[in-house]
């Protein structure tokens, strides 16, 4: 398995190599939204696989692009639908759900007990930026909660929503549950579920991809039980 980093996503798709051929010859690469990550690198794919990991405005970017690309997953289906319609991939199909929870520093040392508090003054505030899904869902929640925020920064992904907490730059931020369930350096502080947003995730095989069969088989074991206890073990939820 090779791991893409969100930085050099374009380039690195670009590249004729990517990925190892499995004994069977499949060779696939698979765009996923970044808080997937830690859940798509302990997923027993069954072949070899190159992940990359970014926001899913990204991924989308990439696959209009024409970057090879054998199956994306977003975190939202706003992103895919969007995919759907210029027929790049063929139908979709949610295989996992997430929730929204504010990441802290550990020991909480700010105190900051929900959403009311990331109005506070002085409090540094990181988020998602609006074009990523994590941002909208933010966004969202903070509405329903009545609560106005004036971040410190709008990340492009929730890796870097955490890694802004987890260095102190910000001492809160809004990101999935699973990202602070699985993350060092930081722990999760729960969002009531009258404010809070479910995420639906979408997965589908790319229509340009040279091996719709064995990308097909990704998805399918995806959703069946392999797939589905990789993603339990890191907090996701199953539809």
């Amino acid at each position: 398995m090779r791991r893409i980093a969100a930085a050099g996503l374009a380039a690195a798709l670009a590249l004729a190599g990517c990925g190892a051929s499995s004994a069977g010859g499949s060779r696939l690469t698979v765009l996923a939204a970044a808080s997937l990550a830690e859940a798509f690198d302990a997923f027993p794919a069954g072949m070899a696989v190159a992940y990359g990991y970014a926001g899913s405005h990204q991924l989308v970017a990439q696959v209009e692009a024409g970057a090879p690309a054998d199956v994306v997953a977003t975190a939202d289906e706003a992103s895919m639908d969007r995919l759907v319609r210029t027929g790049l991939v063929e139908a979709p199909q949610v295989f996992a759900r997430n929730r929204l929870a504010v990441a802290v520093r550990p020991d909480n040392p700010e105190r900051v007990a929900g959403l009311a508090d990331l109005g506070r003054p002085g409090l540094r505030v990181a988020l998602a930026d609006p074009a990523v899904p994590a941002g909208r869902y933010a966004a969202q929640a903070l509405e329903r909660a009545g609560v106005a925020v004036r971040p410190v920064s709008l990340e492009l992904d929730v890796k870097a929503v955490v890694a802004r907490v987890r260095s102190g730059e910000a001492h809160a931020g809004i990101v999935y549950a699973t990202d602070v369930g699985g993350a060092t350096g930081v722990e999760g502080v729960a969002i009531p579920e009258a404010a809070n947003v479910v995420a639906s995730y979408p997965v589908a095989v790319v229509a340009a991809s040279d091996d719709r069969e064995a990308a097909r088989a990704f998805v399918e074991r995806l959703l069946d039980r392999p797939g589905r206890e990789a993603l339990a073990r890191r907090g996701f939820l199953l539809p």
